[in-house]
C-alpha cells in the first residue's frame, strides 16, 4: 500500500511538471490552430486531461524521450476533432497576440497588419497537415524531429513537408502581392 501510495505521488509530481513545462505550448498550438481564446482554453484542458488518463503508459514507452511531442500530438486530435464536429474552418487572429514593443508610426503599423493579415491568410489556406507543421515549426519553435514524432511521420517526409508548406505560403503571398 504504501509503495502504491509512493508510485502514485512521483506519478502526478512528474504530471505536475510536465503540465508547467508545457502548458504555453499547448495552449499556443490550441489558439493558433482556433484563434479564439476560449476555444484554445478548452483544448487545452482537454489536451491535459486526456494526458493524464494516459500519462503513465506514455512515460514508460518515451524511453526517456521528451513528451512535447506527444502533447501536441493530442492537441492536434483533439483540435481536429473540433473541427470536424463543428464543421468549420479555423480562423486565426494572430494580431490578437502580436506584442509591440516599441512604438512605431502609424503607416509602419497599419502596413505590418496588412502584412501579417496576408501570412495568416495564407497560412489557413495551406492544406492541414502544411498548415499544422508550420505552426508547429514557427509558433512552437519545435524541430523537426519533434514535428515528426507528434505528426506520426519520418523527419525526412517533415523536412520535406516544412519546405513545401513554406514554398506554397511563398507563392500565395507573391500571387496576393501581384508580384508574379
Amino acid at each position: 500500500m504504501a509503495q502504491a501510495t509512493t508510485d502514485k505521488a512521483r506519478l502526478d509530481g512528474d504530471f505536475s511538471e510536465l503540465y508547467r513545462t508545457h502548458l504555453r505550448d499547448v495552449y499556443s498550438y490550441s489558439y493558433y490552430r482556433t484563434g479564439n481564446h476560449h476555444d484554445a482554453e478548452d483544448l487545452t484542458e482537454q489536451t491535459f486531461l486526456q494526458a493524464y488518463r494516459h500519462f503513465e503508459r506514455a512515460q514508460r514507452e518515451s524511453r526517456g524521450r521528451p513528451l512535447r511531442p506527444w502533447l501536441i500530438r493530442i492537441a492536434h486530435n483533439l483540435a481536429a476533432n473540433y473541427y470536424r464536429d463543428r464543421s468549420r474552418r479555423p480562423q486565426t487572429q494572430l494580431e490578437d497576440a502580436a506584442i509591440i514593443s516599441a512604438p512605431h508610426d502609424t503607416a509602419t503599423i497599419v502596413e505590418g497588419r496588412e502584412e501579417l493579415h496576408d501570412v495568416l491568410a495564407g497560412v489557413a489556406a495551406l492544406p492541414d497537415d502544411r498548415r499544422e507543421a508550420l505552426i508547429m515549426r514557427f509558433a512552437l519553435d519545435m524541430d523537426n524531429k519533434e514535428i515528426a514524432r507528434a505528426l506520426g511521420r519520418s523527419e525526412g517526409a517533415t523536412k520535406v513537408l516544412l519546405h513545401r508548406a513554406i514554398k506554397q505560403l511563398e507563392e500565395r503571398l507573391q500571387e496576393a502581392r501581384g508580384d508574379e
